[in-house]
């Protein structure tokens, strides 16, 4: 019995043991735990209010939002557009040598020296002087192109200057004949009427006339201005009667009468000075020794 009893007496003591053992390992887990807890608590609030203390103002808060960017200059820089000029619609002609000048439309066609001469003489009436002796100096002639499938045969507008000629004798015109009349001594076709005008600062004389030639018929405009000893002569011509193979539609001369009335009205003369030539004949000019 006594060997049975310390048997058991024995084992108790072992199991007692056994349960210390494990209280106390779970006390050092729970202090452990509890310990680490403890420890990184402090460190988890020092990592959220270490970086809150330590961040710095930003800068660009202290910009303001309405300053705009430099690269914003370059866009708002004003563009310049480029201007186109366009040609104006007449020109000018000026002659040094006669003092003539004036204005005529850009897309007519400019005939000077022998080109105007021969524009002139093409003419069934190429100058309307008392007396012989003119000479053509300029001739704008309106192209074809202006009145297309017309019955149109020629319309210009031409200036001639004749320095035979007294201030009387400028201011007359002479009976009217055509080219192929004045050839075969035929009778007088027309008889024109004389009249004065002013266009600017000139005095002119002026006679209309209107001449059939065949199949053509010519309406003419002459105007003669007595200036530097010499007679001027403006003359304005619209020819009509060509055939077309598309009929030809009759053109409106009064029409084209006004667009060269328009190159008439802006005519200057600024002749050099000269001696009147009388009807005993020009005066006697010194000449200057040779150079």
């Amino acid at each position: 019995m006594t060997r049975i009893n310390f048997s058991s007496a024995r084992g108790t003591s072992n199991f007692e043991r056994a349960v210390s053992t494990v209280i106390f390992a779970g006390i050092l887990i729970v202090c452990s735990v509890a310990v680490g807890c403890s420890s990184e608590k402090p460190k988890t609030q020092s990592s959220i209010n270490q970086p809150a203390l330590a961040q710095p103002t930003p800068t660009a808060a202290a910009i303001p939002a309405t300053t705009p960017a430099p690269t914003e200059a370059v866009v708002t820089k004003p563009v310049h557009k480029k201007v186109v000029r366009k040609a104006p619609v007449n020109v000018t002609y000026s002659d040094e040598g006669s003092g003539i000048s004036f204005q005529y439309p850009r897309k007519y066609q400019l005939k000077t020296g022998e080109d105007a001469d021969n524009l002139v003489s093409s003419d069934a009436v190429p100058m309307d002087f008392v007396q012989p002796g003119g000479v053509a100096l300029a001739a704008v002639k309106v192209p074809e192109s202006a009145y297309p499938k017309s019955d149109l045969a020629a319309a210009f507008f031409d200036i001639s200057v004749n320095k035979a000629l007294t201030a009387e004798q400028c201011s007359e015109f002479p009976v009217v004949q055509t080219k192929a009349a004045m050839a075969s001594d035929a009778a007088v076709q027309t008889a024109p009427k004389p009249s004065k005008m002013m266009i600017g600062e000139m005095e002119l004389a002026s006679s209309e006339s209107l001449v059939n030639d065949g199949t053509r018929e010519e309406a003419s405009k002459y105007y003669h201005s007595f200036q530097g000893g010499k007679c001027y002569e403006f003359a304005m011509k619209v020819a009509t009667g060509v055939e077309t193979d598309e009929g030809g539609k009759r053109v409106d001369r009064d029409e084209i009468f006004k667009r060269l009335e328009k190159i008439l009205a802006t005519v200057k003369i600024n002749p050099a000075s000269t001696p009147e030539v009388t009807a005993s004949g020009p005066a006697a000019v010194p000449m200057s020794p040779a150079q």
